[in-house]
């Protein structure tokens, strides 16, 4: 009857211990979580994995239909851009495209080295290259209106290179490289910002509309108002005015206005100037390093990223509550909007395909870089199992012991 009880407390005492182990060892991981946990986040807040980076962008849609082809060398932009050196990105901002806060993430949300400089009341950021006193950006927000208000294909070309010659004269040894850039709208959803904005006392009297050396008359360039500005206009009115400059402002904006005698209307017949335009807006955007679409923020952002090799801090957001988007027009008056912006309805077309088809082929590409490289690393490791002991681990290192049970162990 001892005996059994004597074993009995032995028996209790082993489980005591036991429990006061594994309950030790509970105790001594919260500790070490709570001082440790936080500090492997790998980058990412609360301890947390940091998410893949493709996660933030859109899946491909792998049943889109292409409308127009284009080589592949229209759809790779992977350029070699050197902050260091004496390339630089031209910003041609359009009117009710997005573009100011798509400009402002220019200055404040990419990841670099030196980033810019904005300070609280100031209008303008410096955003200076690594290695010297030099902007790698022509924009609003760092260089200003320079060329002009809302500066167009045409007056960029022409006076961006004189501007930053005048501002960095050093600069002058070595030729620089311009990367022109834009954003583009769905033209009827732009088409009704922009009369909001009139219809708020916006007016762009200001923007100077150089072509071939000189601004347009006022016969080639007839006012659509009378007075100070335009506020308080009609839908209606702001469509029937023939010479208003919202109307297909997107490829004026884009195209080389020197072909069709910039704002003579009667330098060549109206329907071969309408192509020529057309056709001269569709190059140049083509040809321009970057382009993003106001609708599609996120591919936006992704296409950026790739093209300039530049990271930006935080993920672009979808705003779809736009003020023309609350505008309630009807049917009709929608057919009459895109029937005066034709070209520009023509041209987005264009430019949504070509931006698709840009998103497809960079995230296709991307993936099979990423399988690729998955499978090496597998291979790798495989060839490293097969191996012998001796010759798998690195000379001079002891294979690490299991830290919580040499704690168990020792408790």
């Amino acid at each position: 009857m001892r005996r059994r009880r004597a074993g009995g407390r032995t028996m209790v005492e082993r489980a005591s211990k036991f429990v006061l182990v594994v309950a030790g060892s509970a105790c001594f991981m919260l500790i070490l979580y709570q001082y440790a946990g936080p500090g492997l986040s790998l980058g990412a807040p609360g301890g947390r994995a940091p998410p893949n980076d493709l996660d933030l962008f859109p899946t491909p849609d792998p049943h889109y239909e292409k409308k127009y082809y284009f080589p592949v060398r229209e759809l790779e932009r992977s350029l070699h851009f050197d902050m260091k050196g004496d390339d630089v990105i031209v910003f041609l901002h359009i009117q009710k495209t997005g573009g100011t806060t798509f400009g402002r993430h220019l200055v404040q949300n990419v990841r670099l080295e030196v980033p810019c400089d904005c300070r609280p009341g100031q209008k303008k950021c410096t955003c200076y290259r690594p290695n010297r006193r030099e902007t790698w950006l022509f924009s609003r927000f760092s260089t200003g209106w320079s060329c002009g208000l809302h500066a167009d294909w045409t007056e960029l070309t022409n006076c961006v290179p004189g501007v930053l010659d005048r501002r960095d004269p050093a600069a002058l040894r070595t030729p620089r490289k311009f990367y022109y850039i834009t954003l583009l709208r769905d033209p009827v959803s732009r088409y009704l910002s922009e009369w909001r904005h009139v219809q708020r006392g916006a007016t762009w009297k200001t923007s100077l509309h150089m072509c071939d050396g000189r601004t347009p008359t006022p016969e080639e360039l007839p006012p659509c108002y009378e007075g100070t500005d335009w506020s308080g206009c009609t839908l209606q009115e702001f469509m029937d005015c023939p010479y208003n400059l919202a109307n297909n402002r997107q490829v004026r904006m884009l195209a080389d206005l020197s072909l069709v005698g910039c704002y003579n209307l009667s330098f060549i017949p109206e329907g071969k100037r309408a192509q020529l335009l057309l056709e001269s807006a569709k190059k140049n955007l083509r040809d321009m390093a970057f382009f993003g679409l106001t609708e599609f923020q996120r591919k936006t952002q992704y296409l950026f990223e790739r093209t300039f090799n530049l990271k930006f801090i935080r993920p672009f957001m979808q705003y779809n509550s736009t003020r023309a988007g609350g505008v309630e027009v009807g049917e009709d008056t929608i057919r009459h909007i895109e029937e005066l912006n034709d070209l520009d309805m023509q041209l987005y077309d264009y430019a949504k395909d070509l931006f698709q088809q840009r998103y497809q082929y960079k995230r296709q590409l991307e993936r099979r870089e990423q399988r690729l490289r998955s499978r090496e690393e597998r291979l790798l490791h495989r060839a490293k199992e097969a191996l012998p002991r001796d010759e798998a681990e690195e000379p001079g290192r002891v294979p690490t012991e299991d830290y919580m049970s040499h704690i168990i162990e020792k408790w």
